[in-house]
């Protein structure tokens, strides 16, 4: 499945670099992280140590004319200054 990314350009760098020094790809890496990250979790809920969920219990909600269900409009508050 195509996807689209926002990855620090440091990051993205280093990800290169290594993938072109093992003869692999960035998508192989980042699936490889992400394997390694789920399994991890997987293993701990199965230890019973799952880290508890932070649960916001404040009012109010999103700002004024924020969409939650678009990517863009959230993307967009959180590089507004205000």
């Amino acid at each position: 499945m195509k996807t689209t990314l926002d990855i620090d350009d440091e990051l993205l760098v280093r990800a290169k670099a290594l993938a072109a020094r093992e003869r692999s790809s960035v998508t192989a890496l980042i699936e490889e992280g992400l394997r390694l990250r789920l399994r991890r979790r997987v293993s701990a809920i199965r230890r019973g140590k799952e880290p508890a969920l932070a649960i916001y219990r404040g009012k109010g909600g999103l700002a004024r004319g924020i969409n939650s269900l678009s990517n863009q409009s959230l993307f967009d508050a959180a590089d507004s200054d205000t």
